[in-house]
């Protein structure tokens, strides 16, 4: 059973940056893809970035696009997600999640088989 653990949350100005670390263990092996997904209060569970391991593929929200920056050691397994420029519309708490197969549609939560607990990030204004 894979396990997926979060960190590098926290508070921030806007305009400011953070970085996301998402490590996996206990058969990291099986991973195809990983990805970010975010989820604010009254709101779905909405897409972020994803990195599939084998070829590099990386996909962004346009949300996101030009502002974050989604990475991996794949020696690690661990997933990185660089934020920069900060709005107060990135408040969210993000979740690291982790596919085993192939999927066109790795926007979509029900195609990822694991999910970490979440961090919190909040941007103030």
């Amino acid at each position: 059973q894979v396990q997926l653990v979060e960190s590098g949350g926290g508070l921030v100005q806007a305009g400011g940056s953070l970085r996301l670390s998402c490590a996996a263990s206990g058969g990291a092996f099986s991973i195809f893809r990983m990805g970010w997904f975010r989820q604010a209060p009254g709101k779905e569970r909405e897409f972020v970035a994803a990195l599939r391991w084998s070829g590099g593929r990386i996909y962004y929200a346009d949300s996101v696009k030009g502002r974050f920056t989604i990475s991996g050691d794949n020696a690690k397994n661990t997933v990185y997600l660089q934020m920069n420029s900060l709005k107060p519309e990135d408040t969210a708490f993000y979740y690291c999640a982790a596919g085993k197969y192939y999927s066109s549609s790795v926007y979509i939560t029900e195609t990822y088989d694991y999910w970490g607990q979440g961090t919190q990030v909040t941007v103030s204004s």
